[in-house]
């Protein structure tokens, strides 16, 4: 069937994993046709002595200089917050009031049940993950390590370090399909309602990693309020894109724990964020929201593991942003940057590949990636390809949990990090890649 880049249908089987890309090449007669056509233009490729980097969704140092002026900050003699706290000292295991006002809004929770902890909010999952496993969550019948088995649902395509978590601790991933407005709820309904080692659901619930979808307040609620065999079932709500806009619609996330608490399931949803992509990597501030039996829980065990976070790094974070809208203007300058650059991938796969039948892609608006759906079978070869020719991608399959897209189709595009002219130079030359992949796929199926 052909396809729209604009999205074609999801759909999987329970427990299934899915993609929107066609069962085969169409046209393969005609695509067939173009492979010594196609190899040429691959040969020039390879000639023409690219080196460009697409594998990981990192901010440009262009992006990094917006938050120069924190290098100046706090400053000299500044050393108290607006509610007198000296920030040089031990203790405020919750992070600081200053800055856990200003994320509260932006991310619409009480400021009481929100921390402002560390610098990655991989850490934060991490934790959680590894304290449930020690000692369960509230409402454990014991502690997750002490199952003899734990499943996590993962949505896919997906995100690879919340895998490589997942995998770390030996569950068990299982997976959904993703759909424009999030996971498949009804078959996350039906893994959870009867199987008690079903423990938990990793979601991006705004602009997702890879392909920019976004929960919406049904599927939200359905999360949220589905029954569950297992008492200590948790949502894992990954909320790292919800400031990241490309566009000038600046969506609303769904507000999980609110609606958690309204279906009478208040520690259902453990919420992540930090300003690691707003900021700077590694020296920014992640944060933990929850309900306050989930927040208390935490703490009790953050207490043994620290006597309290970097608090003159969340103080210069406070001063720089003022309030919750200089985050927000913060990040129009960020998207002022991003935008052109999603535009670019947008504009040159149509142009390329857009009327072929072979490839569809996301068009994001807000977070860090495009996903690429080819022609199944095709995948890695893209990959390797595009190797070849001097442009690095992510692996084939890191989308889904232990690297293995059963239908290889699935590439995750990250345009954010090299200078606009060589994502259109690097995303030109997938395009290439992608049509020489399906012509040698037609090739082959005629040649059977």
């Amino acid at each position: 069937m052909p396809l729209s880049h604009h999205g074609a249908a999801r759909g999987a089987s329970l427990g299934a994993v899915s993609t929107s890309a066609p069962s085969s090449a169409p046209h393969a007669d005609a695509l067939a046709a173009l492979l010594p056509e196609l190899r040429e233009q691959y040969a020039a490729l390879q000639q023409a002595g690219l080196t460009l980097d697409l594998t990981r969704g990192k901010p440009s140092a262009q992006q990094l200089d917006l938050s120069n002026a924190m290098l100046a900050l706090p400053g000299e003699g500044v050393f108290t917050d607006a509610d007198g706290v000296d920030v040089r000292n031990y203790g405020g295991l919750d992070g600081l009031p200053q800055l856990r006002r200003i994320f509260a809004e932006l991310l619409d929770v009480p400021m009481a049940q929100l921390l402002a902890l560390g610098n990655a909010s991989l850490t934060l999952m991490h934790d959680v993950i590894a304290y449930a496993t020690l000692w369960g969550v509230p409402g454990s019948p014991r502690p997750w390590g002490r199952e003899e088995l734990v499943k996590i649902i993962c949505p896919v395509p997906g995100y690879d370090r919340h895998f490589a978590v997942a995998q770390a601790f030996g569950f068990e991933m299982v997976t959904v399909p993703m759909t424009p407005d999030g996971p498949d709820a009804e078959a996350v309904a039906a893994l959870v309602a009867d199987d008690p080692t079903v423990k938990g659901l990793w979601v991006v619930p705004t602009y997702a990693n890879p392909d920019g979808a976004v929960v919406s307040e049904a599927v939200a609620r359905r999360l949220v309020s589905m029954p569950t065999a297992a008492p200590d079932f948790r949502i894992l709500w990954d909320n790292a894109y919800a400031l990241h806009h490309l566009t000038g619609n600046e969506t609303k996330t769904a507000n999980a724990i609110d609606l958690a608490e309204q279906a009478g399931n208040p520690d259902r949803v453990l919420m992540f964020a930090s300003t690691s992509k707003i900021t700077w990597a590694g020296a920014g501030v992640a944060f933990l929201a929850s309900s306050p039996a989930n927040i208390a829980w935490y703490r009790s065990h953050l207490a043994v593991q620290s006597i309290g976070p970097d608090k003159v790094n969340q103080l210069r974070h406070a001063l720089f942003f003022g309030d919750a809208e200089g985050v927000r203007e913060h990040m129009r300058r960020h998207r002022d940057i991003l935008a052109p650059k999603f535009a670019a991938v947008n504009r040159i796969l149509t142009q390329r590949l857009g009327d072929k039948g072979v490839a569809h892609w996301t068009d994001p608006q807000g977070g860090y990636f495009v996903s690429l759906d080819v022609v199944p079978g095709t995948a890695a070869r893209v990959v390797e390809l595009a190797k070849g020719a001097g442009v690095v991608l992510t692996p084939a399959g890191a989308t889904f949990p232990y690297g293995k897209d059963p239908h290889d189709a699935n590439i995750r595009l990250a345009p954010s990090m090299p200078p606009l002219a060589e994502v259109e130079a690097a995303i030109d030359a997938v395009a290439t890649c992608v049509l020489l992949a399906a012509a040698e796929h037609a090739a082959g199926a005629i040649a059977g």
